[in-house]
């Protein structure tokens, strides 16, 4: 591309951190000799987030045997060029609570057993056979989709896996790290004001999200960042990446 590594690599951070693209892009007015529209920043968030998430998105992961699993509802114009008209879609996502890894993530139209079961699936294809207990909240769809995924022990009566079920309604509370992880994307898309574009690009913005959820920032329980504890092996190989986005941009190059 005619601008350079550091430049995009510096502008997807920036919109990462909350930053609009129009801020952006006076940003860059400031530090940069030749200046991008605000159209072309938000398409290297989309295009560089669906880049490096198709190579993150196959890394195995190394975490605890509890996963937890829940949905986030968020709003989108249903047509970009609409000035009226908002869509309720869902982002079903699903964390490990002791490595705070985002194991999957998925925007979707709706929260359906399809929707749910793409998720769930991948929860499994990544951690093979390391879960050994699933926390969801009473949605009904669960039960159905965590059998369908992990399999039913007909001789001892039960799922492979055991399904913790917490009911919010009744009191019981909820779970912690997944609800820290939803007010963080809440925090980002608050100022978006929503999403504006389709279903694929909300899911190519939340994919990035999901980047620098794992691999950017660093967690405040843990102290560093996500990827570092359930993929050790990529923590070496990014050790002297101070610019992480870039060095996950090479690595998807080689990888993709």
């Amino acid at each position: 591309m005619r601008n350079t590594p550091q430049k995009v690599s510096q502008s997807i951070d920036l919109f990462y951190r909350g930053v609009s693209t129009r801020k952006v892009q006076e940003h860059l007015a400031i530090f940069h000799p030749h200046n991008a529209s605000n159209v072309s920043i938000y398409k290297w968030v989309v295009k560089y987030s669906k880049m490096i998430s198709k190579f993150t998105n196959k890394l195995k992961v190394t975490v605890s045997g509890e996963v937890q699993v829940d949905e986030m509802e968020c709003h989108r114009r249903i047509s970009h060029k609409a000035k009226r008209g908002i869509d309720k879609n869902w982002f079903i996502d699903s964390i490990d609570p002791e490595t705070k890894f985002l194991i999957s993530g998925e925007y979707s139209k709706t929260r359906g057993k399809r929707d749910i079961k793409a998720v769930v699936s991948k929860i499994k294809e990544r951690t093979e056979n390391q879960i050994q207990m699933v926390t969801t909240d009473g949605l009904l769809t669960y039960p159905k989709v965590i059998k369908s995924v992990w399999g039913y022990n007909h001789k001892l009566k039960r799922c492979n896996v055991f399904h913790n079920k917490v009911n919010a309604s009744k009191g019981e509370g909820f779970n912690h790290p997944i609800e820290r992880l939803h007010n963080s994307v809440r925090a980002r898309t608050k100022v978006m004001r929503g999403f504006h574009g389709s279903i694929n690009s909300a899911n190519a913005i939340l994919k990035g999200y999901e980047i620098y959820y794992n691999f950017i920032t660093k967690h405040q329980a843990i102290k560093k960042c996500p990827y570092e504890l359930a993929i050790p092996e990529l923590a070496l190989a990014l050790e002297n990446e101070k610019n992480r986005w870039l060095g996950l941009i090479k690595l998807s190059n080689i990888n993709n």
